[in-house]
């Protein structure tokens, strides 16, 4: 559930013991490896970055006329997409995995969210209860909403999130848009890595929110949403 609860105490009969000390090493040999993956990533991510810093110093620099004004814009464009993929690769990389569960307002995530959103120009609405304090990972789980949200005004013009406990274990998050929608026989697909670039983004927003919601002991279903477009639903646990 995103909850990282440390080594286990070894006690009780040998075996019981013997099956501890085993897990704990275990656990130890996965953290140190996503730290070191994670290490490696940021560090090619600050190399990446570099170069493509002297290229747009380099495109500001240059004499803008009426026949080269929209080729620079182009390529600062272009630029801002490959800064934009970094992060991106680098999120899906690190799995947000670092970040510690705590006690969290859902609801007050949520606005935050709306409020980000709307500044873009999204028309967007919010359905949630005053309060809903859960124990989340908030930063990750802003990071999974947002990107479903995303998706969501990329391709609506009405979009509606809203959060409702579903019963006194579980929380349902459901992002609806009144959009084209996805065929049923892609839905599972569009959440595997760099399947659902073709739409305007990296194809990583999908794999990201679930990787994270999953981790938090839930899961994400893509149905047909009510505005008549695409609904994505997250389950999460108190």
């Amino acid at each position: 559930m995103g909850r990282d609860e440390g080594p286990i105490k070894p006690e009780g009969a040998q075996e019981v013991r013997q099956a501890a000390a085993a897990f704990n090493r275990m656990q130890e040999r996965i953290r140190r490896f996503l730290t070191q993956r994670t290490e490696m990533l940021a560090g090619v991510s600050h190399d990446l970055r570099t170069p493509l810093t002297r290229l747009r110093l380099a495109l500001a620099m240059l004499p803008q006329s009426e026949e080269t004004r929209a080729e620079i814009a182009s390529m600062t464009a272009d630029l801002d997409e490959m800064n934009h993929m970094i992060d991106s690769y680098l999120a899906f990389a690190r799995g947000e995995g670092i970040e510690q569960a705590q006690d969290v307002d859902l609801s007050s995530v949520l606005k935050e969210i709306v409020q980000g959103a709307r500044r873009t120009g999204a028309e967007i609405e919010l359905t949630a209860p005053p309060s809903l304090m859960m124990k989340l990972r908030p930063n990750a789980v802003r990071r999974a909403i947002t990107n479903l949200v995303d998706n969501a005004c990329r391709h609506a013009r009405r979009v509606v999130l809203a959060a409702v406990p579903e019963s006194r274990r579980m929380v349902q998050v459901t992002v609806d848009d009144d959009g084209p929608g996805i065929p049923q026989e892609r839905r599972e697909s569009v959440f595997r890595a760099f399947e659902s670039g073709a739409a305007g983004g990296t194809g990583l927003g999908l794999a990201i929110a679930r990787d994270i919601v999953r981790a938090h002991g839930g899961d994400i279903f893509l149905e047909d949403s009510p505005l008549g477009g695409l609904r994505a639903r997250i389950r999460l646990p108190v």
